[in-house]
């Protein structure tokens, strides 16, 4: 991908530059809030009656994934974003204020908190004194762990700088590392399932972070062409990223849970309920995502379709939380 020139953010001095109300920036924090209870509190229902025991601190592991993956999400959308408006015709100059900034910050905190947990055992560390810095040199998930924090603070570096589209080479190591981590070696076909992750969570960010950030765009122009335009060029490219996503969703699944047993799994193993929850958000998203493209071809003001859009970012969000949250819980036992 070619390098994108970012575009000087322009000042309340310098030109009209339209900023989120109050009111936006709090239910954003609610939605947060509400997202982060996913992850705190599934793996008691999760796990209930299912006789499996989960590590120590799952709930919080699963706060941490779902920032992590978010953080990955957020600023990977905008790079997207960029590229796909890049010759659209008619576009205004307004650019929102960048939030990769902030989120590859965030993400950097959360991938150090995670290192912390594997230095300690994989356990929670209640005192400085458990953490083995050293230590994490001597295993392959240690140095995974590792390199995501490097990288969310390479990436945070660059989101920072004036060339912030440099971002895209740390944070496709942190896309790499979760791939990596999430297929141990002892793993049937390791690699298999780390290339069914990549693309996995490839797609998975750039539909997300990209959604989100072409509706902040669609925000700020307020009704000119060009936004209904960048909305029907993002669905196209959309409808691709969640092919994909199926495809490689339904392939780690039954790598996990074989299809003699996935029923029984999904319904009797918290990974299995965890799972089930996710693909139900994901049929929800994929319904909104077709209303907003039969709106945008059909109705007399395309713009409409940026109200189930909004619906459906909110879903993906819930769908992050879930994805965080499953990472965090035991792998099903392969049954013969």
């Amino acid at each position: 991908m070619s390098s994108i020139r970012p575009i000087p953010e322009v000042t309340d001095e310098e030109g009209p530059v339209r900023r989120s109300g109050t009111g936006r920036a709090v239910a954003l924090l609610a939605l947060v809030a509400l997202g982060a209870l996913i992850p705190l509190l599934g793996p008691s229902a999760a796990l209930h009656g299912t006789g499996e025991a989960a590590a120590p601190g799952v709930g919080g592991i699963g706060v941490l994934r779902a920032v992590l993956f978010a953080a990955l999400s957020v600023p990977l959308g905008e790079l997207f974003v960029h590229r796909l408006a890049r010759h659209l015709p008619g576009m205004p100059p307004e650019r929102p204020r960048s939030w990769a900034p902030f989120t590859t910050a965030a993400g950097f905190v959360a991938a150090l908190a995670l290192a912390s947990v594997v230095s300690a055992g994989d356990l929670i560390p209640h005192t400085l004194g458990q953490i083995d810095v050293g230590g994490l040199y001597g295993s392959r998930d240690g140095k995974v762990a590792l390199l995501e924090v490097n990288a969310f603070l390479l990436a945070a570096l660059c989101a920072f700088s004036r060339r912030p589209a440099a971002q895209m080479w740390p944070l496709a190591a942190v896309v790499v590392a979760e791939a990596l981590r999430a297929h141990p070696t002892t793993e049937q076909s390791p690699l298999t399932g780390s290339a069914l992750t990549l693309v996995h969570l490839t797609c998975a960010a750039l539909w997300t972070g990209g959604l989100l950030h072409v509706l902040r765009l669609v925000g700020l122009w307020r009704g000119d062409p060009a936004g209904a335009a960048l909305l029907g060029r993002y669905a196209r490219v959309a409808a691709v990223l969640l092919a994909a996503i199926t495809a490689t969703g339904v392939c780690s699944s039954l790598r996990r849970m074989p299809s003699a047993t996935i029923l029984d799994q999904l319904t009797t193993t918290a990974y299995g309920r965890t799972l089930l929850a996710k693909v139900i958000l994901v049929a929800a998203v994929a319904l909104l995502a077709l209303w907003a493209r039969i709106r945008l071809r059909r109705s007399a003001d395309p713009l409409t379709a940026s109200v189930p859009a909004r619906a459906e970012v909110v879903a993906l969000g819930a769908v992050v939380a879930v994805s965080g949250l499953l990472t965090a819980l035991p792998v099903p036992i392969r049954w013969s």
